[in-house]
């Protein structure tokens, strides 16, 4: 089979390595992939991947069997129904579908109307209204640029003016674009987060083995919200109870409203969690797999991910007999210094090799290759992935890998999975 990756960044780089694994995938493509999915696929510049007419050309001539489109971005764009179109099987959710993570403000209206459970919330357009709002409820409260906002639209502001200061920074400073033209106001949720995936054809629902991201960008959980400084899994906290209440009350529910609203919902479903005294409550869907969360999953999924995606495709998913492996997976991601902010790219990547021969993988994130180097190139520039038989195992050796890669301003946190060592 002749099979597309549309990314550049790792969750990319683990879906081409994943796939690559298949005695399926004779051929595999990148739109535009990175130099870490050059070892697995062939990596195509010079087409956009919001540029469906021309990604949907490109994957009729080399007669791609299945495209996985990665990104929310042109998910939320249509490039799963323009591939469709083009008679191409893809994997991932209609534009109509995507809707889930592309507008927070349809996903806790479909979400109240279903009586998934969720945090309290209100949807604003008027910054004056926002911040009136903010002085009635108090802090902490929670506030979310309604639109794409590349994992960083979110401030849990802990106290009031930190909420009135994001209501200036989203609606009218417009930091994060035209996605903070509409906020959604939520309130805070006590409880620890965790994050579960799972595979769905619009009718049967497979979970992924959860786990749990670190979204500050310094040790103890401090500094700004990021893209994700790390992850590993499971998460202690998704005990097998917790997951099929997760399940009955979360998953199933948000899957037929969608059929029930004419968004058939194929592909992955990601489901932000926080697990209150009450049981888990969603904090956010996104519609497509999670940045650094597929890091920590595919490296412990023992059944052939093409044969998943096909399934999904085709509605023929509940002929799968999907098996995980036991142990765990961290991830420990390794970005660039003053990120999330602004930062410098073009350093060059040492100890790239030495961290694979010292047993983990190295998944690329922001990288480019310059003059036959790799260098670093976005704010998160590699994820380094250890699996073993227990979390501390995973931990020791994510770190151990962690210590042969160098560039300049290189930095980490270094509580990835403090969470689950604490509970050991």
């Amino acid at each position: 089979m002749n099979i597309l990756v549309i990314g550049s960044g790792g969750r990319e780089h683990t879906l081409a390595w994943k796939l690559s694994q298949s005695p399926k995938a004779t051929k595999l493509y990148a739109i535009p992939g990175n130099p870490g999915m050059a070892e697995v696929a062939e990596c195509v510049a010079g087409i956009s991947i919001t540029d469906n007419d021309a990604v949907a050309a490109f994957a009729k001539e080399k007669q791609i069997d299945l495209a996985v489109v990665g990104p929310e971005v042109p998910l939320t764009n249509g490039l799963v129904d323009a591939l469709n179109a083009a008679g191409i099987k893809a994997f991932g959710p209609t534009q109509l579908a995507a809707e889930i993570e592309g507008s927070k403000a349809f996903s806790k209206s479909l979400m109240k109307k279903y009586h998934i459970p969720t945090a309290k919330y209100e949807v604003f357009t008027e910054a004056d209204a926002a911040r009136a709002y903010i002085e009635q409820e108090g802090a902490p409260i929670v506030i979310k640029a309604d639109g794409l906002a590349a994992g960083k639209g979110v401030i849990v502001a802990m106290t009031k003016d930190e909420a009135l200061a994001a209501i200036a920074d989203i609606m009218e400073d417009q930091e994060f674009g035209t996605a903070g033209s509409r906020v959604v106001i939520e309130e805070f949720m006590e409880g620890e987060e965790a994050s579960l995936l799972c595979f769905t054809d619009g009718k049967t629902i497979c979970p992924m083995i959860s786990s749990q991201d670190h979204k500050r960008a310094y040790d103890g959980d401090k500094g700004p919200n990021t893209g994700g400084m790390g992850t590993y899994a499971p998460a202690p906290v998704m005990t097998k109870a917790m997951v099929e209440k997760a399940y009955e009350t979360i998953l199933v529910p948000t899957i037929k409203a969608m059929e029930q609203e004419g968004r058939l919902y194929k592909g992955c479903l990601y489901a932000g969690l926080m697990i209150t005294a009450e049981g888990p409550k969603v904090v956010e869907f996104n519609a497509r797999f999670g940045d650094p969360e597929t890091q920590v999953v595919l490296p412990l999924l023992e059944s052939d991910l093409v044969d998943i995606m096909l399934a999904c495709a085709n509605g023929t998913l509940a002929g799968q007999d999907i098996q995980w492996s036991d142990g765990a997976a961290v991830c420990v991601v390794m970005a660039s210094g003053g990120y999330p902010k602004s930062y410098q790219k073009g350093f060059a990547i040492a100890g790239l090799a030495e961290a694979k021969a010292a047993g983990t993988e190295v998944f690329h994130a922001g990288t480019a290759e310059k003059d036959g180097q790799i260098v670093t190139a976005g704010g998160r520039v590699l994820g380094v992935v250890a699996k073993a038989a227990d979390v501390k195992t995973a931990v020791d050796k994510a770190y151990a890998g962690v210590k042969k890669i160098s560039f300049q301003d290189a930095f980490y946190r270094n509580d990835i999975a403090h969470r689950a060592l604490e509970r050991l």
